[in-house]
């Protein structure tokens, strides 16, 4: 698996049009309790909770925080940029909610308004240096690029730098990363590094601005990005990927990533579009990593992250969540991700909204899967996540972020 940037990202320095929610399975909503409501999913219902609170009290900094947030995970920034500051008013240099008034300016492309927040970070460091407009597309209204690889993972080819074609791994809990021998060969200027671990090997990330990536006839110039020597995916010939497309690059576009058909589809995010499968809510948590709703047989609908990067199976969860769902776990054949065992499991029905497949393979834990985030409590979201739904997956299907209307759909 590639670097996640969230690996550092909670150590380093952010450390450094509402959807209609779909509450099958969630808590009750007639529950007096916010926290509950917001641990379950429930957000709407735990919104109008923590609204109560501060109709009680003004001055409750946890209650505006929790406003904000929501607010935060529905894109909605007017709301989020006012309750995330009247919390800070009132707990003034709270960690966790700067790091997400951070995140609001940072969605919204306007780093100018975090880099007081962030102060001397790495990640303020590398924000200064942004001159113009960060994230600016250019060119085509939308372009379909072919997966040049399907497994272990998809790939597609871009440019970067007005360079020749280069091969990247496609990966929604990735962000831009690129591979540490094209960042040199490039002269890429490390503007601040972070040092981390990963896989349990000490880590490097360098942070830097990308002057432009081209994906065919569409270009995206001045983007604050990242690179490191961690070993990518390698390709089904050996070669290895020049970097990692995620979750910030999908972020401003309207992205299909059309396993059936193939293809990546990217298309500006005014672009009319008109999808034929079922609407599905979409929050993202941190800057990358998309949440929607799924269940595992009968169990759910619950709140899932996709996460398109595992390789070789469709789910990850816990073993006390498989079993919830009555899912047979195979302890008698452990293996092991990141150093903590993980055991087989095959779902017999996985789902999200009208998209099921059957007889998903995947592994269970004993405890979160991936690090943090994972299936279980969430100790970094705060909400209740019961499984990490991937590549495998979505193979039979095409899935569609819209980051504007917070929608997802997922078609055959």
């Amino acid at each position: 698996m590639t670097l996640r940037r969230r690996d550092f990202l909670w150590q380093a320095g952010l450390a450094a049009a509402t959807v209609p929610l779909m509450t099958s399975g969630l808590a009750s909503a007639a529950s007096a309790d916010p926290d509950q409501l917001f641990r379950a999913g429930s957000f709407d219902a735990a919104d109008r909770g923590y609204a109560k609170l501060l109709r009680k009290d003004p001055a409750n900094a946890r209650a505006a925080a929790q406003r904000g947030y929501i607010a935060l995970l529905h894109n909605r920034f007017p709301d989020a940029e006012q309750f995330l500051s009247r919390a800070l008013e009132l707990n003034p240099g709270d960690a966790d909610t700067t790091r997400k008034l951070v995140e609001c300016f940072v969605r919204q492309d306007r780093h100018d308004r975090a880099v007081p927040l962030l102060g001397g970070s790495p990640f303020g460091k590398l924000y200064t240096q942004l001159a113009g407009k960060p994230w600016e597309v250019r060119g085509a209204q939308a372009v379909r690029l072919p997966f040049q690889d399907l497994d272990p993972l998809p790939t597609i080819d871009a440019s970067v730098n007005g360079g020749e074609p280069r091969r990247f791994v496609l990966d929604t809990y990735g962000t831009l990363d690129l591979d540490q021998a094209v960042a040199d060969e490039l002269g890429l200027r490390s503007v601040a590094t972070v040092s981390g671990f990963a896989g349990g090997q000490p880590v490097t990330l360098h942070l830097g601005i990308l002057e432009s990536i081209r994906f065919g006839d569409l270009e995206i110039r001045n983007i604050p990005m990242q690179w490191s020597n961690q070993r990518k995916p390698p390709r089904p010939d050996g070669t290895t990927p020049a970097g990692v497309i995620g979750t910030t690059v999908f972020y401003h576009l309207l992205t299909t990533m059309d396993y059936a058909g193939r293809a990546l589809v990217l298309r500006r995010k005014d672009t009319a579009f008109r999808p034929r499968g079922e609407r599905l809510p979409l929050w993202l948590a941190g800057d990358h990593y998309p949440c929607s709703m799924g269940s595992l047989n009968d169990y759910g609908p619950k709140i899932v992250t996709l996460d398109t990067g595992g390789i070789a199976h469709g789910l990850d969860t816990t073993v006390e969540i498989a079993e919830r769902a009555g899912i047979a776990v195979d302890h008698a054949n452990p293996g092991e991700l990141n150093g903590r065992p993980v055991y087989p499991i095959v779902a017999e029905r996985v789902s999200m909204g009208r998209a099921v497949a059957h007889d998903v393979r995947g592994s269970a834990s004993d405890g979160p899967v991936m690090g943090t985030p994972g299936p279980g409590q969430s100790a970094m979201f705060g909400f209740d996540i019961v499984a990490n739904f991937t590549h495998e997956f979505f193979k039979p299907f095409a899935l569609t972020f819209d980051y504007t209307g917070m929608n997802c759909y997922l078609e055959r």
